[in-house]
């Protein structure tokens, strides 16, 4: 049973990621209405004709959070019936792990019903990577024996920070102030920045950015864990990324990389922050 629980697991961690990477292409083209204001139907139809990429796109995403519905659903229902067979920790976690979607499946219709407002989808993205986090935390869990809960330690601020950072990103781009800052590292030249509104916030998400890079820095020169050095090599691969995307003024295939590379550095410094046996030798 463990076994099945924690390949479901994993299986719907995998799928919670490949979600969120099609939200950011959902954003990224415009597709966010692809089957109108209806939820969870698309244009009157369960599977609507696909004549236009947008419609594809958004029912794409769709189908992919019903799979990602059907294993959390699952996952939960076999913890339940395994009963005590089940380590408290990773149960308890499914439990969360389904209480999220739940949230999650309900802010999907009402961020449609309205019409995407930024602060809908910001609320959205960030129920889906808690999700993420509960799946990871269950199947790591399940896997390694972990104990419940994460350790205090420079993982979990590393954590907090990059969860604060990729919410500032998506608050950027759903204003519209993705393109706001011209140039790379500064704002349009400025470290102070005397523009509109739109400027100051991608300015503060960029600081934000190089803050959490910092500290994620600083982690890994102290601990030289193989995680956090994972979680650095990462967190490099996504600032270069912003660097190219900024510069080139912003192409689609790299918006979308930037979204895969950001979920991926929350997925790895998640793992990084769980609760280890070994914790006290510093691994």
């Amino acid at each position: 049973m463990t076994r099945t629980l924690t390949r479901l697991a994993w299986s719907a961690a995998v799928a919670t990621w490949l979600l969120i990477v099609l939200g950011g292409v959902v954003r990224i083209t415009g597709s966010g209405l692809g089957c109108g204001d209806e939820w969870p139907i698309c244009h009157g139809r369960l599977i609507p004709s696909f004549a236009d990429i947008g419609t594809a796109i958004e029912w794409s995403h769709r189908l992919v959070a019903a799979i990602v519905s059907t294993l959390v659903l699952l996952l939960a229902g076999l913890v339940w019936r395994a009963g005590r067979r089940t380590p408290p920790g990773p149960g308890r976690l499914a439990y969360v792990a389904l209480g999220l979607l739940i949230v999650q499946v309900l802010l999907g219709a009402v961020t449609v019903k309205l019409q995407l407002p930024a602060w809908t989808i910001v609320l959205h993205l960030g129920t889906a990577m808690l999700l993420l986090a509960a799946l990871l935390a269950t199947a790591q869990q399940l896997s390694l024996g972990l104990r419940p809960g994460f350790a205090a330690s420079p993982a979990t601020g590393a954590a907090l920070l990059v969860f604060a950072t990729v919410l500032a990103g998506a608050l950027t781009a759903n204003l519209g102030a993705a393109s706001a800052c011209t140039g790379f590292p500064l704002c349009n030249g400025q470290w102070i920045v005397t523009g509109n509104y739109l400027q100051y916030v991608q300015w503060a998400h960029r600081l934000l950015a190089y803050t959490t890079y910092a500290y994620l820095l600083a982690w890994a020169l102290a601990t030289r864990r193989r995680a956090a050095l994972l979680v650095l090599g990462l967190a490099t691969l996504q600032i270069g990324i912003a660097a190219a995307m900024v510069t080139l003024g912003l192409p689609e295939p790299l918006q979308v990389t930037h979204v895969a590379v950001g979920a991926a550095v929350w997925a790895a410094v998640i793992l990084a922050a769980l609760r280890r046996p070994d914790a006290s030798h510093g691994r």
